[in-house]
């Protein structure tokens, strides 16, 4: 698999949460036919909530082969409303007849760095390398859910954090802006993916969303720049509003 960077314009939110459910669905199909599993890193926020619904109603997907991860977490209980994991137990997990072989939610009601190591482990333990990928022995997930804020974050990878140099490390604990702990996957792992998904919905993010696709290259500014595949399929899927300030988008 070479690197492959797609930007998909669709019309409405709502279109956009049926076409992601679509990419959702065949890239479970396939690594379920070739791998036998197909393992995920969900993302939390107001876009997937829709599209989990979406996957959860879906009749045809065996969820019994998924293996459900996330891309980072709010340092709560998982029955805290804030939790990403509660947001997704809610939408998909709780609907689903067949649930997954295996749900492993980041610990966020543990010590920040403590969970953050546990969850490193139970990563490598559990998501097998490809190193014919080129990138050695770090766990490579079939797909990564993630997307980006106002301000340019993506997980809880945010400006300026000392998250965003992290080399070695595939989970570390960091703070949000408003002072608040957080888990989150880093880019090692998140690049070392063999596809990453990128949700982007609503007008106020039509400003950022140009300057990271149009302007200067600066993660530390915009941290939605540092996803750079190793070797893998980056797709940024927006909507129309999120869209407006970009004139060369493909349109779907």
């Amino acid at each position: 698999m070479e690197n492959r960077v797609v930007v998909e314009v669709a019309p409405t939110a709502a279109d956009l949460a049926h076409i992601a459910c679509e990419l959702i669905a065949a890239a479970a199909t396939a690594s379920i036919g070739r791998r036998g599993f197909f393992r995920v890193a969900l993302a939390g926020g107001s876009t997937p909530r829709a599209v989990y619904e979406l996957l959860a109603a879906d009749p045809f997907m065996d969820f019994r082969r998924w293996q459900v991860f996330w891309s980072d977490e709010r340092c709560v209980p998982p029955t805290d409303a804030q939790s990403n994991f509660l947001m997704a137990k809610t939408a998909l997990l709780d609907r689903l007849a067949n649930p997954p072989a295996l749900v492993m939610r980041m610990p966020g009601e543990g010590e920040p760095d403590a969970a953050a190591l546990a969850y490193e482990r139970a990563v490598r333990e559990l998501v097998p390398p490809n190193p014919a990928a080129g990138t050695g022995d770090t766990p490579r997930f079939d797909l990564i859910l993630l997307g980006m804020g106002g301000d340019g974050h993506t997980a809880s990878l945010f400006p300026g954090s000392q998250a965003l140099q992290e080399a070695t490390r595939l989970v570390v604990a960091t703070t949000a802006p408003t002072g608040q702990p957080r888990l989150t996957f880093t880019y090692p792992l998140i690049n070392a993916a063999r596809r990453v998904l990128i949700l982007v919905s609503g007008a106020e993010k039509a400003a950022t969303l140009q300057a990271v696709l149009k302007g200067a290259h600066d993660p530390n500014r915009y941290p939605v720049q540092g996803v750079q595949m190793v070797r893998g399929n980056l797709t940024w899927l927006v909507d129309a509003a999120a869209g407006a300030e970009i004139k060369s988008l493909q349109r779907v």
